[in-house]
């Protein structure tokens, strides 16, 4: 009666207004097709697998040299590509693809087990993050989606301002960090407990960790677990699958490290919205870092052993121990203490730590005559060749090298807090340069920055995770310890994959408007004069006059900023 009832709503909204229902009407026709699907395969599974099983057994017995007609396509496909998207995006794509085969030739390198490696794995979690990447970031449905999605939880995360409006009263935005985004990562947490009582995030889980399974050959639990840390924490993710955690390979446990380490959590997730981060680039982050983290895992610590726990086994994941939606959300709540505690006294000790440690390096640097020394300064240079190889900007490598330093040290809150402010200056419109310090990014910097501090990958973390998986796993305590580092460097590289595939497929528009770029540009002696972004919009600037259109608000720019544009490009007297 339920199920009539709510599809004659469906029907009674669509004939209404059918592009106000379009949300409505997609999520019941992909909801009808799953649980036909699960109901097919409930059914019929053991007739289903013998009517693909001759053709399984055709490409076993002409695998040898089909593999390497998929190599000579794959080749083939990738040089054509890079070829067009170059003639037609620009080469700045090509520092990102130099920079993927870089990071893969460095994990090869220093490989547990080089000789062992199994590429399947690795090929395929590259191939699904370019899809994933292609769909999200090139096309306009796939954009549009993520974007919806984005403006979604952006709006449903706003709810959370109801309850901390009631608690902390009418000026709670004014202690915006503790009585705003803090209050986010406890509503998150509240419906995700709701969210696992009712069922729908061990199936979610289970559909993402099957389709990784079947095209990168991954074991069923580390699978699961790659897929569960795109929605839940770490420590948390680890627990779908804990009565297995005792039986896996060394290489399987370290899969599971390198997932929690390459991801964020989905409560963290929205904190990080609130700052002004991207909703739409963080989620497609957490989605194509579930299998870079399992491509870097494979490929830092081959399989050397044979797994026990296999499809046939019948992976079961463990439920919530709540009885009814309400205790549920009650453990929702309750859990979120301890993680919105940690988040706090994490940042006071780190950000204290952190001015503590900027005020005795400029001490120390004083005294060459070098004041400016500080800890972003140190992990900047030492940060800078990554940043640059996943296809920042020159300009702003330097930056994101300093951003990627607070994350691996202290932790990405840091880091995201520093890059919203980033953002925030761009959007101001203000002074790109003060006393030859750059103020802003450009948007391509900040897009390919946010997919690669997208992760756990810091040494704060590295405890959690050892203290996580030996309570859960005692038994295995000498091999988390002794493979824990090796997986927080794996979900490093995993983050910085996802930001090269990123940096490959992103088209970003206009940067900051024209007209207050030449405004600020030759108002300012800091300016530098050869900025790309000065020189495309001089010569949109001249475009706009011989073609008589009007490309900057207002249409009048001061003399200085035609003054300048002359001076750039050179133009001949007559022109100016």
């Amino acid at each position: 009666v339920s199920v009539t009832a709510y599809l004659a709503v469906v029907i009674a909204a669509c004939s209404l207004n059918f592009q106000r229902a379009l949300p409505l009407f997609i999520i019941t026709v992909l909801a009808i097709f799953f649980i036909c699907w699960d109901f097919l395969i409930a059914k019929y599974e053991d007739r289903i697998a013998a009517f693909f099983s001759p053709g399984e057994r055709y490409v076993e017995k002409q695998w040898f040299w089909l593999k390497w007609v998929l190599c000579a396509v794959l080749i083939i496909t990738i040089i054509c590509w890079l070829i067009f998207d170059t003639a037609k995006q620009g080469s700045r794509q090509l520092i990102s693809f130099g920079g993927l085969v870089m990071y893969v030739l460095l994990m090869f390198i220093f490989s547990k087990y080089p000789t062992r490696v199994a590429w399947r794995p690795v090929f395929s979690g590259i191939g699904m993050q370019f899809v994933l990447g292609l769909l999200i970031l090139r096309t306009k449905v796939g954009f549009d989606v993520f974007n919806w999605l984005g403006i979604q939880i952006q709006t449903f995360l706003e709810y959370s301002d109801t309850g901390a409006k009631f608690v902390f009263g009418e000026k709670y935005t004014d202690h915006f960090f503790a009585f705003k985004v803090l209050p986010i990562v406890v509503f998150f947490s509240t419906v995700m407990s709701m969210l696992y009582h009712i069922g729908f995030m061990q199936w979610l889980i289970g559909k993402v960790g099957w389709i990784m399974q079947i095209f990168m050959g991954t074991t069923p639990v580390e699978s699961l677990v790659a897929a569960g840390n795109i929605f839940v924490g770490q420590t948390e993710s680890p627990l779908l699958v804990r009565p297995y955690l005792p039986y896996i390979t060394k290489s399987e446990l370290h899969a599971v490290m390198t997932a929690g380490f390459s991801t964020i959590a989905g409560s963290v997730l929205g904190a990080y919205i609130s700052f002004g981060v991207s909703a739409s680039h963080l989620l497609t982050a957490s989605v194509m870092s579930a299998p870079a983290s399992l491509a870097t895992s494979k490929l830092f610590w081959p399989e050397t052993e044979k797994p026990t726990v296999n499809l046939r086994s019948g992976l079961q994941m463990a439920k919530g121990e709540s009885k009814n939606l309400l205790e549920a959300a009650s453990q929702g709540a309750s859990t979120s203490i301890l993680l919105v505690a940690n988040i706090a006294v994490n940042l006071i000790s780190f950000l204290a730590l952190l001015a503590f440690l900027d005020s005795a390096l400029s001490w120390v640097g004083s005294l060459f005559d070098y004041p400016q020394l500080n800890f972003e300064n140190i992990c900047a240079y030492v940060f800078m060749p990554f940043s640059f190889m996943m296809g920042v900007d020159w300009e702003d490598s330097f930056i994101v090298g300093g951003l990627l330093g607070y994350k691996t040290f202290f932790n990405e809150f840091v880091a995201y807090e520093r890059l919203s402010k980033l953002i925030h200056n761009r959007e101001k419109g203000g002074s790109m340069y003060i006393n030859g310090v750059k103020q802003y990014m450009t948007v391509r910097s900040e897009v390919i920055a946010t997919y690669a501090l997208c992760g756990f990958a810091n040494f704060g973390s590295l405890g959690l995770v050892i203290g996580g998986l030996t309570s859960i796993a005692p038994s295995k305590k000498k091999e988390i310890a002794g493979g824990a580092f090796r997986a927080m460097i794996a979900g490093t590289v995993a983050c910085f994959m996802t930001a090269c595939v990123a940096g490959m497929l992103t088209v970003p528009g206009l940067e900051v408007p024209c007209h207050i770029l030449l405004g600020n540009a030759f108002n300012s002696t800091d300016f530098p004069a050869n900025s790309t972004e000065l020189v495309e919009c001089c010569q949109q600037l001249f475009t706009s006059v011989n073609h008589s259109q009007e490309i900057f608000p207002g249409g009048n720019h001061s003399l200085s900023s035609w003054k300048g544009c002359c001076q750039i490009l050179d133009r001949p007297a007559f022109h100016c």
